[in-house]
C-alpha cells in the first residue's frame, strides 16, 4: 500500500543542566566559582529530499529523538551541544498535530526546511551568579526540558492535473498515454492503489505534471472504498479532468457518475467542487447510440457545456483525441497563478511552553529600586522558546508577561516607566 501517512512521536533534546564548582589551586584555598553551562538541546527539524516520493520510512519507526544537550562542567567548561534530527520527507508533506489537525507545517513552495521542535535551552553554571554578596553561589540553572510531541504526517502529491473519476473508466490507460509513467494496468476495479505521477512533455518546455487519484466512488467523502487514502492529493492540483466512460461498457451512467463524484469532492473540501474541470468522454471507439438512438456523447455535453466545462471526446486506447485535450488542459493551466498552494501553520510549538502552573516570584532590588527581579521555575520554562529578536517572538514574549500575571505584580511593586526588569539573564527596560 502507498505510505503516504504516518503518525510518529518526536521529541527535541533537553538542555544540559549548569554546574556548580569551585576552582581548586593551589594557595587559593577559597577559589570563585567556575561552573560551566549546559549544552542546547538538539532541535528537530523536517527537511524536504525531493528523492523521496513516500513516507515509507516512517512506517515502522515511531519514535525519533534529538540528543541532549551536555551539562556543564568545571573550569567554566560549556556543555557539548546536542546533536539536532534532521527528518527528510518528500515535498508535498503536511506536519500536523495528530490531537486535533492543526498545520505545524507544509513541507511545499519554498518551505524546504522548518525547524518543528526547538531543543531546551542549556542551564547555566553558577559561575553566572557571583554578586559582592553571594561569592559562593551553590545554584546552577537547570537545564531546559525536551518537547515532545505527536504528529501525524500526511502527503498530498503536487501535480497540475489530476484525473479524476470512477474505477475502470480508462485514467491509468490514458496517464500511460500521455505520459512517462508506467501504471500497472488492468480489467479490475482498484487496480491503482497509489496515486501515479506523470510528466506530460508538449514540446517547447511546454509540458505538466499530471496525477492519476484512485479511489473514488459514491461514499468516498465518507471513508468508502479508498476514499480517504486519496482524496487529500487532489487539493493541490490546479485543474481536474473528469474521466468517464462514454460507451457505458460496465453500464453506468456517465452523467449520473459526474455528479456523483463532484458530489464527493465538496462534502470532502468545497473548494475542490469549484476547482476548474475539464471533462473526458473517454471510449469513444465504442459509443453506440442509446436505445433511443440518442448519441450518449451529444447527451455530456449538453448538460456540462452550458455550465462553462469542456467536454473533450478521447480514446485512451487507441489516442484518439488526446492531442486536444492535452493542449487544452495546458491552455487552461496558462490562466491559473502557478503558486503551489501551501497550508497555512496553524500550531505554533513554541507558544505551548509546559510549566505554565510553575511559581515564581518578583521583587524590587533592594539596592538599585530602579531595578526589578523575576524568578522561578515558571520564567526558567519560558526563557529559550520564544525568539527575541522576531516580531513574533518578541510578541509573544510580551503576551507570557501579561498572560502569567507578572506584568501585574511588577506594577503593584510600583515598577515606572524607564525601570529596568532582570530575567534571569536577560532583562529588558519598562513601558507601558
Amino acid at each position: 500500500m502507498f505510505a503516504d501517512r504516518a503518525k510518529i512521536i518526536i521529541r527535541s533534546g533537553k538542555g544540559g543542566d549548569g554546574h556548580v564548582s569551585f576552582r581548586r589551586e593551589k594557595f587559593v584555598p577559597d577559589g570563585g566559582p567556575d561552573g560551566g553551562d549546559g549544552g542546547r538541546g538538539g532541535d528537530v527539524i523536517f527537511e524536504v529530499d525531493k528523492g523521496l516520493t513516500t513516507l515509507i520510512a516512517f512506517r515502522h519507526h515511531r519514535k525519533f529523538s534529538a540528543t541532549d544537550g551536555e551539562a556543564g562542567r568545571k573550569k567554566r567548561q560549556h556543555g557539548s551541544d546536542g546533536k539536532d534530527l534532521v527528518l527528510k520527507v518528500p515535498e508535498g508533506t503536511v506536519v500536523k498535530l495528530a490531537q486535533t489537525g492543526e498545520v505545524i507545517a507544509d513541507m511545499s513552495g519554498d518551505n524546504m526546511r522548518q525547524v518543528i521542535l526547538k531543543g531546551g535551552r542549556g542551564g547555566n553554571g553558577n559561575m553566572h551568579y557571583a554578586t559582592s554578596t553571594m561569592q559562593a553561589p551553590t545554584y546552577a540553572q537547570p537545564g531546559q526540558d525536551a518537547r515532545e510531541l505527536e504528529v501525524q504526517l500526511e502527503l498530498k502529491v503536487i501535480a497540475d492535473v489530476g484525473l479524476i473519476g470512477y474505477p475502470n473508466v480508462g485514467k491509468s490507460t490514458l496517464l500511460s498515454m500521455i505520459s512517462n509513467a508506467t501504471p500497472k494496468i488492468a480489467n479490475y476495479h482498484f487496480t491503482t492503489l497509489e496515486p501515479n505521477l506523470g510528466v506530460v512533455d508538449l514540446g517547447d518546455e511546454q509540458g505538466f505534471v499530471v496525477a492519476d487519484i484512485p479511489g473514488l466512488i459514491e461514499g468516498a467523502s465518507e471513508g468508502a472504498g479508498l476514499g480517504h487514502e486519496f482524496l487529500r492529493h487532489i487539493e493541490r492540483c490546479k485543474i481536474l479532468v473528469h474521466v468517464v466512460d462514454a460507451a457505458s461498457v460496465e453500464g453506468r451512467d456517465p452523467v449520473e457518475d459526474i455528479y456523483k463524484i463532484d458530489q464527493e469532492l465538496a462534502n470532502y473540501d468545497v473548494s475542490l467542487e469549484n476547482k476548474p474541470q475539464i471533462i473526458a468522454a473517454n471510449k469513444v471507439d465504442a459509443v453506440q447510440p442509446d436505445e433511443d438512438g440518442n448519441d450518449p456523447i451529444e447527451r455530456i455535453r449538453a448538460e456540462f457545456e452550458p455550465k462553462g466545462v469542456k467536454i473533450y471526446e478521447i480514446s485512451a486506447a487507441t489516442g484518439q483525441g488526446l492531442k486536444e485535450l492535452l493542449y487544452a488542459v495546458y491552455a487552461l493551466l496558462q490562466t491559473i497563478p502557478k503558486d503551489v498552494t501551501v497550508f497555512e501553520q496553524e500550531y505554533f510549538p513554541e507558544e505551548h511552553i509546559p510549566g505554565n502552573n510553575l511559581p515564581y516570584q518578583v521583587w524590587k532590588d533592594p539596592k538599585d529600586p530602579h531595578m526589578f527581579h523575576v524568578e522561578g521555575p515558571k520564567v526558567e520554562k519560558m526563557l529559550g522558546y520564544p525568539n527575541l529578536d522576531s516580531a513574533k517572538g518578541f510578541q509573544f514574549f510580551q503576551n507570557f508577561l501579561k498572560d502569567s500575571g507578572i506584568l501585574k505584580d511588577l506594577e503593584k511593586l510600583g515598577v515606572e516607566d524607564g525601570d529596568t526588569v532582570k530575567l534571569y539573564e536577560l532583562q529588558f527596560d519598562y513601558y507601558r
